[in-house]
Parts: C-alpha cells; sequence; structure tokens
C-alpha cells in the first residue's frame, strides 16, 4: 500500500487509520498524482474539485477485501474513483446498510468504478482475485488506485 497525492491514507497501532500529508515513517510528502489522474477525474466525474488522495493497493492472488464503507473523508459529496490494474476482481457492491443485498461485478485491468452519492456510501469490498487472468504484471496480481477528495475546501 502506498499513495500519491497531497493527502494519504495510513495505518499504524499507534494512530489506527487516518488521512495525513506525510508518510508516517519517512515525514516526507506524498509524490504527486500524474496529470493523466487528474484529466480521468475531471473527465469522468465532472466533480468541481480536484482529487487529493490516491491510494495504491497491491492485491496478490490470495487478497480480499471485506465489505466496508469509506466515510472517512470530510466531503461525503465527492465521487471516489477506482482503477483495476492486472488480474481481475470480484467486485461486490451492496447498498447503504451492510445488510441490504448485494450484486457481484467481474472487474478487468482498465476498469473505471466511480462510486457517487448516495452510492458513494455503499458498502463494497473485492471477494477474490482472478488469478494469471491479465499478463499486465509478471508475477500476476492486481493494482488498484482509489482517488478521493478528502477535504470540502474550495
Amino acid at each position: 500500500m502506498s499513495n500519491m497525492g497531497e493527502i494519504g491514507w495510513v495505518s499504524d497501532k499507534e494512530g489506527g487509520y487516518r488521512y495525513q500529508t506525510t508518510h508516517p515513517q519517512t515525514k516526507r510528502s506524498w509524490p504527486q498524482m500524474p496529470e493523466l489522474l487528474h484529466e480521468l477525474w475531471q473527465e469522468l466525474t465532472k466533480f468541481s474539485l480536484q482529487p487529493e488522495a490516491c491510494l495504491i493497493n497491491y492485491y496478490d492472488a490470495k487478497a480480499r477485501m471485506g465489505l466496508h464503507q469509506d466515510s472517512d473523508e470530510q466531503n461525503l459529496q465527492a465521487p471516489i474513483m477506482s482503477i483495476s490494474l492486472g488480474d481481475k476482481a470480484r467486485f461486490r457492491l451492496g447498498g447503504l446498510k451492510r445488510q441490504d443485498p448485494t450484486r457481484t461485478f467481474i472487474l478487468s485491468s482498465g476498469d473505471i468504478v466511480i462510486l457517487e452519492p448516495p452510492l458513494r456510501m455503499a458498502y463494497h469490498g473485492i471477494d477474490r482475485i482472478v488469478p494469471g487472468s491479465s499478463r499486465l504484471l509478471h508475477e500476476g496480481g492486481r493494482f488498484n488506485l482509489t482517488m478521493r477528495r478528502i477535504t470540502s475546501g474550495q
């Protein structure tokens, strides 16, 4: 896991899950997001404010991510945009309550998912990775780039 942008998503024993402007160990700023990601955000979300964070997650063949909501951002009206790269993943999308029914979608390399209100607060997760379904990464697996607007600022 790593980050790009003005703000990064971090987790450690001392502070738990949170957003912060510097790497927790190096205390250095996160690298800037490439302009291409900003252009994709503008073109696809049409949201008036730029993303501030891009979380980079790597999923190996055994990785999973349980159903969860992304609710730690100040700006819950901003969309969340997720870009899949590498092996296919079984993505599960539910409703606004954990017990709501879910639907499963297969995400392939290059697919982009945008969650905007009211689905911005939908429960979602990754059930499994489909090993060997892409040749993008020599070692296999999947990268996911998740872009967010964190603050409600101008």
